[in-house]
């Protein structure tokens, strides 16, 4: 496949989690997508670490860990010990970027940088250097199930052109919200390397199928040399 494909938990079967994540280790997925809320930067309350470390017990998902919530380098170290692979941290919600995602990388874990679909680009431009992925938000962060603003094509398109100017052809580009089948291709084209899906996903069993739809959706582009990189990380990197 062309891109790495990230299920949300929040869209799982919350009494069944579990069998949700052998079932998509079985249908053939490598990622996890798991959206921490703390009802402040976003209006939505959803869980920490604990469960994050219950399911690393189980699982060997590559754990994409987004978290909206305010001052995340209060708990760095608690995310990475639950067993995050990638912690992602939002421009909008840390006054000192370049710290917190230094003291990411320096535990080892992927760092990612997320901006909303209102936040510029060019906070990139002083912490590329500092970045393994970027994370493009195409709906405003809070809940799941959004309708897909189409604004976002056009800023997945110049963050990918940004980096590549700069030097950063390796840092790649993640999509989060209302990614399905029917546009995964043109967000593919834009320059996404990883489309986070959550009910466009797991409200379509069997997982292979829905899988083999964003697949079918994505046939004939051209890998990039970041997503190459990436896919042969969908394994737990730490």
């Amino acid at each position: 496949m062309i891109v790495i494909l990230s299920p949300s938990l929040l869209s799982a079967d919350f009494a069944e989690l579990g069998r949700e994540l052998r079932d998509l280790e079985k249908a053939g997925l490598g990622w996890l997508h798991l959206d921490v809320m703390d009802g402040a930067f976003v209006p939505n309350i959803t869980f920490g670490p604990p469960l994050i470390k219950s399911l690393r017990a189980q699982s060997g998902l590559f754990f994409d860990v987004h978290l909206m919530i305010e001052e995340p380098a209060r708990y760095i170290d608690a995310f990475v010990a639950a067993g995050s692979d990638l912690l992602v941290v939002h421009a909008e919600a840390d006054r000192h970027l370049e710290r917190t995602l230094s003291a990411i990388r320096a535990h080892h874990c992927k760092a990612g940088l997320a901006l909303n679909p209102g936040t510029d680009l060019g906070v990139l431009r002083w912490l590329a250097q500092d970045l393994d992925l970027v994370l493009i938000m195409s709906v405003n962060p809070g809940f799941s199930g959004q309708t897909f603003l189409p604004a976002s094509i056009g800023k997945i398109r110049a963050c990918r052109a940004l980096l590549d100017s700069l030097g950063f052809s390796q840092v790649v580009i993640e999509v989060d919200g209302g990614a399905c089948p029917e546009n995964a291709r043109e967000l593919v084209e834009a320059g996404a390397d990883i489309l986070v899906s959550g009910s466009a996903f797991f409200s379509h069993p069997p997982y292979a199928s829905r899988l083999a739809a964003f697949e079918a959706a994505c046939q004939g582009q051209r890998r990039s040399s970041a997503a190459l990189a990436w896919k042969t990380q969908e394994a737990r990197l730490v």
